[in-house]
């Protein structure tokens, strides 16, 4: 068994922990004691009261208060369900939970949860998801906008050689004539910023993680990913008004 002192030895330390870090560390705590006196079930009253936990004593009630807080967001995550028909508040620990092998996973976990599958533009969440959820956060950005490239070439019925800036500027073009994805409703300045939007995002995401690893936060990644969901999205709108096939 982990001791919850063992995985943070300051008591410091974890009481400055968000709360879902110190979420984290409790369930590597509750797990490595599963098969030991957890096992069928683990009592919200008699780990916190009785007997007496000793991890920090000199700050036990600080420490329990972050603990407290802890177990119940690992409840609202579905990490720890009561158990039913038990009195004194009983609880086991999910099959999610179980697939946490390391305070890593737990980590990764927690960055996954970031990015809103169901908010997603399909080609996004079937082909982008899966490498943010492996930490893969340069490789999801370039993933992106690969399909946003994909997608233009596509719509805009360009050639397999039409890439890049280039690729962009032909299919928004405003003037002399205009491209295929122009919107001839939106006034010129507008036009023409549509084309710089799209220039502009692949060749700030995608030219930047194609030639070169690029030190992305998840936070971040989810933000990029999210930009190109949308810019697809406009690509799907755009596509079926004009009649592009």
């Amino acid at each position: 068994m982990v001791a919850i002192s063992s995985l943070v030895p300051i008591a410091a330390d974890l009481l400055a922990l968000e709360v879902e870090e110190v979420a984290g560390v409790l369930l590597m705590h509750l797990i490595s004691e599963e098969t030991g006196k957890y096992k069928g079930g683990i009592g919200y009253h008699n780990f916190f009261n009785a007997p007496p936990r000793r991890d920090y004593e000199n700050r036990q009630t600080e420490v329990n208060q972050a603990l407290m807080e802890a177990w119940a967001w690992l409840q609202s995550e579905g990490f720890l369900v009561k158990i039913a028909a038990v009195g004194g508040g009983g609880f086991f620990i999910s099959r999610r939970a179980k697939r946490m092998k390391s305070r890593e996973d737990f980590v990764a976990y927690r960055s996954a949860s970031l990015l809103p599958k169901g908010h997603l533009h399909p080609l996004i969440a079937a082909r982008v998801y899966p490498a943010f959820l492996r930490g893969e956060y340069d490789t999801a950005i370039f993933q992106a906008f690969r399909e946003v490239e994909v997608a233009v070439r596509r719509a805009g019925n360009f050639p397999q050689e039409m890439v890049g800036d280039k690729l962009m500027r032909a299919a928004f073009a405003n003037s002399p004539a205009a491209g295929p994805l122009c919107d001839p409703q939106l006034p010129a300045g507008e036009q023409q910023a549509m084309g710089n939007l799209f220039a502009g995002a692949f060749g700030v995401y995608r030219n930047s993680t194609s030639h070169r690893h690029v030190p992305t936060e998840p936070q971040e990644a989810v933000e990029i990913i999210m930009f190109a969901s949308q810019l697809l999205r406009i690509i799907d709108r755009l596509e079926p008004q004009f009649g592009v096939e």
